[in-house]
C-alpha cells in the first residue's frame, strides 16, 4: 500500500489555492459593487446585489483553502 507523503497544500491544484481564488472573489465583488453603482443600466443594477453575494459566499468558501 502506497501512502502520499505530499502535504495538502502539494496536493492542491495552483488555480486553487488561497491566494488566486480569493483575489477571483475580491474581483466578483467589485464588480457586484461597480453594479450597483452605476446609474446607466437596470439590469445591471438588478443583478448587482446577487453578483456581490456571490462574491461574498465565494471568498468564505476560498478562505479556507489552504495557502
Amino acid at each position: 500500500m502506497s501512502v502520499d507523503k505530499r502535504t495538502p497544500q502539494a496536493r492542491w491544484p495552483r488555480w486553487l489555492r488561497r491566494g488566486p481564488a480569493e483575489m477571483l472573489a475580491t474581483a466578483i465583488i467589485t464588480v457586484g459593487v461597480f453594479m450597483l453603482l452605476q446609474p446607466f443600466w437596470l439590469m445591471l443594477y438588478t443583478w448587482s446585489f446577487v453578483t456581490t453575494l456571490a462574491g461574498t459566499a465565494l471568498f468564505m468558501v476560498v478562505s479556507k483553502f489552504p495557502d
